[in-house]
């Protein structure tokens, strides 16, 4: 009896045990799904990272990269345009271009040739969106991705670097002042003068590009800057062509070869008997020069 127990809680460990590791093997297997899927989602571009807090005080340059795979370039290319005017941006740039990768030509018939091209489209675009909406451009591009690359997002604080601008434009326009007032009450010397105006321009100059840089660093801060590399599968297109003909095929046959190799031979032969008249005085001295030399020379 106590066998027959032992061998009962032996046998309910065992199946205690190959259930467990089934049902781990189970939550394994979803667990990859779900990378899987999430690896292919669309909604993974998003990012908390294009999202600004309402009345802060802080200025972030927002930038995206992110590379993917369509079903049709061109019209993932023609709907990322739409979006992107819809939310009030602009593209800036955009490269549209098929790379032919392979080449073949199979004869199938005497006057007829299979051409079969294996090419591959992509597109590069760089887009500006309003910060504001840069999260909701992203989500409405993500609709059109088969496959995600990669994503990249980023969001640089400037605040501190527009408050020392803004504090430099301040020091150097209170600074021209002053070197303004001195030269037109106290400069007497035309050369204290003329150091005076000089500085006065360099100020001047550096105070008008941190106010150029300052809007340049605003334009970026008001409107994020998306770089999109689009690119979609290889596709392969067949086309049947009319074959090229050898030279060979428009020879003429053996009998005009021939009648053609008369009329040469005659032509020729006019030739030369022509050329013999224009030497005729060369000749006729010839002979002269020969009778001579046979009557007198000779004896």
């Amino acid at each position: 009896m106590k066998t027959f127990a032992k061998l009962g809680f032996t046998a309910l460990i065992i199946i205690t045990l190959l259930f467990s590791c089934k049902k781990a093997d189970t939550a394994t297997a979803e667990e990859s799904a779900d990378i899987a899927d999430a690896i292919t989602d669309s909604t993974i571009v998003s990012s908390s990272a294009a999202v600004e807090k309402k009345d802060s005080k802080q200025k972030f340059i927002r930038t995206a990269d992110i590379k993917f795979k369509v079903k049709n370039v061109a019209k993932s290319t023609y709907a990322i345009e739409n979006v992107v005017h819809k939310f009030g941006g602009f593209v800036t740039y955009t490269n549209l271009q098929s790379t032919i990768n392979d080449e073949i030509k199979t004869k199938i018939s005497q006057d007829s040739t299979l051409e079969t091209l294996k090419y591959s489209v992509e597109n590069n675009i760089t887009i500006r969106v309003p910060n504001t909406q840069l999260d909701t451009v992203i989500k409405s591009i993500a609709k059109q991705i088969d496959f995600l690359d990669f994503r990249v997002i980023k969001a640089d604080d400037v605040s501190l670097k527009l408050l020392s601008n803004q504090l430099s434009q301040k020091r150097s326009v209170v600074t021209a002042k002053r070197v303004e007032k001195a030269i037109d009450t106290k400069g007497k010397k035309i050369k204290d003068i003329m150091e005076a105006e000089n500085t006065l321009a360099i100020q001047k100059e550096e105070n008008d590009t941190r106010k150029i840089t300052d809007l340049e660093m605003q334009d970026q801060i008001n409107f994020s800057t998306v770089t999109l590399q689009l690119y979609q599968k290889e596709t392969i297109k067949q086309e049947i062509t009319a074959s090229e003909k050898d030279s060979d095929a428009y020879k003429p046959n053996l009998g005009i070869q021939i009648i053609d190799a008369l009329k040469s031979g005659w032509y020729i032969l006019e030739t030369i008997l022509v050329a013999l008249v224009h030497l005729w005085p060369f000749l006729l001295l010839g002979f002269g020069g020969f009778f001579l030399y046979k009557k007198y020379v000779k004896k």
